[in-house]
């Protein structure tokens, strides 16, 4: 073909100066007048090589269109398909070379997912690798209904991720995760009463994290790897919650009484300790008076028998002395007095004024 197109250039050439040459029909044939524009010369000529090139271009294009080469992203893997059987390995992120039309490429991603129970009216929702699938309803161990929220994040298995996709297809994640955890949740939650899933619910959610795992794990060849196990909330029968409100306000009006009774010890023992302490003070100060009393007491005992050693017969004579002269100066001017005498004694020290009954001088 290509020998057929260089021959047919050629005699063009040949025959007068090339196919894009015009003759000028207006100037009656004149070959010596001006020409038109002519169309440049291109020469398809490649020689001897020239089928090699041409098969060469014909190979490019065919795989352009056939695309035999696909890229696996980070964060995916890619299942191999060899006339629509899965090759055990997944094939890693980066570019790989394939056979048009008896290979395809599968990508999966591997990366962390979500699901996302919760009491809502939507359902199977998917955004970003989050899942909205209604709360798990399940009876307790009474037969009342319970509604469980809950958050599960896994992922993919990387390692199995092309015997996962053999076995399960490619919405294992609805034939694997789902199910076991709705299974879980029914199992775990019809042991207890709703009355105390609330006051549970730390033991309830490891428990459901626990078998979640568990049966996870015990699956053919791991599919998934399951990250978390989040309960969300308990949502309750509207009976069973009010039961609840009115055992906790009982309980509140218990603690209540009790706080008051605790207070009013408080208040007793403040008070008996305040009586006591009044009633030491009295000790204390009866007890400093009588003290008082007693040193005082001491004190003039002491003192008179001071006094009593230091009277002698001459000190007490000298007394007597004293006094008689006292008498002696009173009957000078009162000659009416009425002088007593004490008993062994001849020296008055009484005296009485006979002229006023109603006065009476003493001497000592």
């Amino acid at each position: 073909m290509a020998s057929d197109m260089n021959d047919y250039f050629n005699k063009k050439k040949s025959e007068g100066g090339g196919f894009n040459n015009k003759s000028t029909g207006g100037n009656g044939g004149n070959s010596g007048g001006p020409k038109g524009p002519q169309m440049p010369n291109i020469d398809f000529s490649f020689g001897k090589k020239s089928g090699f090139i041409y098969f060469l271009i014909a190979v490019v294009i065919i795989l352009v269109l056939a695309k035999p080469f696909t890229i696996v992203e980070e964060g995916e893997r890619g299942i191999l398909s060899t006339n629509g059987r899965y090759q055990d390995q997944s094939l890693l992120p980066g570019l790989h070379f394939i056979i048009p039309v008896i290979q395809k490429v599968y990508s999966v991603d591997t990366k962390v997912r979500i699901i996302n129970y919760v009491s809502r009216t939507e359902s199977n929702s998917v955004s970003a690798g989050i899942v909205k699938k209604p709360a798990i309803t399940v009876l307790d161990k009474r037969g009342l209904p319970v509604s469980i929220e809950l958050t599960v994040q896994y992922r993919l298995n990387a390692k199995f991720a092309a015997q996962t996709i053999s076995n399960w297809g490619f919405s294992w994640e609805d034939k694997i995760i789902n199910p076991v955890v709705r299974d879980v949740v029914r199992n775990v939650v019809g042991k207890y009463d709703a009355e105390s899933l609330p006051t549970m619910r730390n033991k309830v959610a490891t428990e459901i994290e626990d078998g979640i795992r568990k049966s996870v794990r015990s699956l053919k060849n791991s599919p998934a790897i399951l990250q978390s196990v989040q309960l969300r909330d308990i949502v309750l029968p509207v009976k069973v919650k009010e039961q609840i409100e009115n055992v906790q306000i009982a309980k509140q009006e218990v603690q209540k009484a009790q706080q008051q009774v605790q207070r009013a010890k408080q208040e007793a023992l403040q008070r008996a300790a305040q009586a006591e302490g009044v009633a030491q003070q009295a000790r204390i100060e009866a007890k400093g008076k009588a003290d008082a009393v007693t040193i005082e007491a001491d004190a003039k005992s002491k003192a008179n028998l001071l006094i009593a050693k230091s009277l002698t017969t001459k000190l007490l004579e000298l007394k007597q002395l004293e006094v008689q002269g006292r008498f002696n100066d009173a009957l000078k001017v009162n000659k009416d007095a009425k002088i007593f005498l004490t008993p062994g004694g001849s020296t008055p020290n009484i005296w009485v004024d006979t002229k006023d009954v109603r006065k009476r001088t003493t001497a000592n």
